[in-house]
């Protein structure tokens, strides 16, 4: 009860909070799937569709339900994710004190899983709902093979199976859960103990075969759903992914014990990685690896939770590199739960067996989540609307170009077009080999109504370089091209490019951008500058 009570409470504010022009729009207000609702076309698009860069068809089918239930009201979308972050945090709860009988320090787990500052972007951000969702199903699957390990069969092991597929078809961040099964199978359920014969730590690994063969198709269709989002190593070389990996490594545990100057947007530091820095980070990796499991026979929850807070980070740590991210909290709403088990069963360990002092342990258990919740409190305040969110995280992080893009963006919404252009000039600044953020610019600049303060030359630089940037056959930036141009009163040559775009956007199979360029180059053969109410627009792949 306490544990409800008090999540529902920190995050009570939410029901009030706006959806974000940082991939909410994708999911919720401009997803032309939406409409669809809970039928069978909406099923069967859940099942089958690559959308957004992503396949995980039960997140899509609950994004549909929300449609279904409350027409996609930011209030609905946000309180269920709410509702679903409470029961994970009882699942959580209820499985730790199940397994080991310790309903403190399992109290303590859930508390800080339900109540951490790093977990807000999880809850708080709508379109994070499949980490919600996933986590819901990660418990799920903890509880199913909790009843198949205490009495092994066919059907129970049916139940393992079903809630893991379920788990990876909201996210495929559960492609590790096989693994943390093994380390749970350790410590706390005790089916492979110290001394253990080959054939019997071969059994318990041979039954996970099948979970790992499904972790492995997962791997598969995520490779294939993001392919277009995955960076060459041309672009981030496999050094510079180790080298961030070990930094983001670190960071994730500083920010666990020490929340602060949390942001929605880390930016990449690329090739300006501190290798000296990433070698210390590496070193302190390394000793505490050593360190766990030279107290693996005594103290075997140490290894566990470092190896599960380790390994379920794998997937995000950006040797797959998606998106320009050098890390993100949301990436830690399972992996945190392994370093709070550490630190529950060490500092019982420590203050009430050692040092004959549960009082004390429970003061600091309880300051400890008090200070989280705090912490939490403060920071879903920052997730009111994307104006707040992106003023914070420029606040707090440096050369943030996706910051400035959305504050930006933000600001034109709101009729503020001067202050919105000016971020959109300095995320250029800041990487001026963006297609999306200079793509945008060029078209702002050469079609909002009230950019009338903006030389047109400008507009031009920016979508020839936009060009360039996309190869010279995008058909969206081509459309950009043409708008400059029309700007600038080239309107022939505007209307030659137009062309050209519109052809590209056929051959394509892209008919609404098709559409949408005639429209643009009716303006042009007109000899006028064709003006958009609702600029900036997105790259149709971006």
């Amino acid at each position: 009860m306490a544990l409800v009570a008090a999540t529902a409470a920190i995050y009570a504010p939410v029901r009030n909070h706006a959806f974000l022009n940082y991939d909410d729009d994708i999911y919720f207000t401009d997803n032309p799937h939406a409409a669809l609702g809970l039928s069978l076309d909406g099923l069967a698009w859940a099942m089958t569709s690559d959308y957004a860069g992503n396949w995980f068809p039960v997140t899509w089918l609950s994004i549909l339900a929300d449609a279904e239930l409350h027409g996609l009201s930011s209030s609905g979308v946000h309180v269920a994710n709410v509702v679903l972050h409470i029961l994970s945090t009882l699942l959580l709860f209820g499985w730790f004190a199940r397994s080991t009988g310790a309903i403190g320090r399992s109290a303590f787990v859930a508390a800080v899983f339900a109540l951490h500052p790093l977990h807000v972007e999880s809850v708080a951000w709508a379109t994070e709902r499949k980490d919600v969702l996933s986590g819901l199903f990660w418990m799920l699957t903890l509880w199913a093979y909790a009843r198949y390990a205490a009495r092994p069969g066919l059907l129970r092991y049916a139940g393992v199976v079903l809630c893991f597929v379920l788990g990876l078809m909201a996210k495929p961040m559960l492609v590790t859960l096989p693994f943390v099964l093994i380390l749970l199978d350790t410590w706390p359920l005790g089916r492979i103990r110290a001394g253990a014969g080959t054939r019997a730590v071969g059994r318990i690994v041979l039954e996970k075969v099948p979970l790992l063969l499904i972790s492995l198709g997962a791997c598969a269709l995520t490779l294939w759903a993001q392919s277009d989002g995955i960076a060459t190593l041309t672009r981030i070389s496999i050094g510079t992914r180790i080298a961030n990996a070990a930094l983001a490594y670190a960071r994730y545990v500083e920010l666990a014990s020490w929340p602060r100057d949390l942001a929605v947007f880390y930016p990449h530091p690329g090739a300006d990685v501190s290798l000296a820095a990433s070698g210390a980070a590496g070193v302190a990796l390394l000793g505490m690896s050593t360190a766990v499991l030279l107290q693996w026979s005594r103290r075997p929850y140490l290894a566990v939770g470092w190896f599960w807070f380790l390994g379920t980070l794998i997937p995000v740590i950006g040797l797959v590199q998606v998106g320009s991210q050098a890390l993100a909290d949301r990436y830690t709403y399972i992996p945190l739960v392994g370093l709070s088990l550490m630190v529950a069963w060490a500092g019982f360990a420590i203050l009430v067996r050692g040092l004959k002092a549960p009082r004390l342990a429970a003061l600091l258990a309880l300051g400890c989540v008090v200070a989280l919740g705090a912490g939490t409190i403060r920071q879903v305040r920052h997730w009111k609307n994307s104006e707040t969110l992106f003023e914070h995280a420029l606040a707090v992080t440096r050369d943030n170009h996706i910051a400035h893009t959305h504050l930006g963006l933000a600001k034109l919404e709101r009729g503020a077009v001067r202050e919105g252009i000016d971020h959109y000039r300095v995320a250029v600044e800041i990487r001026p080999d963006f297609l999306e953020v200079v793509n945008n610019l060029a078209w702002i600049l050469a079609t909002h109504p009230d950019a009338t303060f903006v030389e047109p030359a400008e507009a031009l630089r920016l979508a020839e370089r936009a060009s360039v940037l996309s190869g010279n056959h995008n058909p969206a930036v081509l459309d950009t091209l043409a708008a400059a141009h029309a700007a600038a009163g080239n309107f022939s040559e505007a209307v030659r490019i137009g062309r050209r775009a519109m052809r590209l956007a056929r051959v394509g199979g892209n008919p609404a951008l098709e559409d949408s360029i005639r429209v643009h180059l009716d303006a042009y053969q007109a000899g006028s500058r064709y003006r958009d109410p609702e600029a900036p627009k997105a790259l149709p792949d971006s």
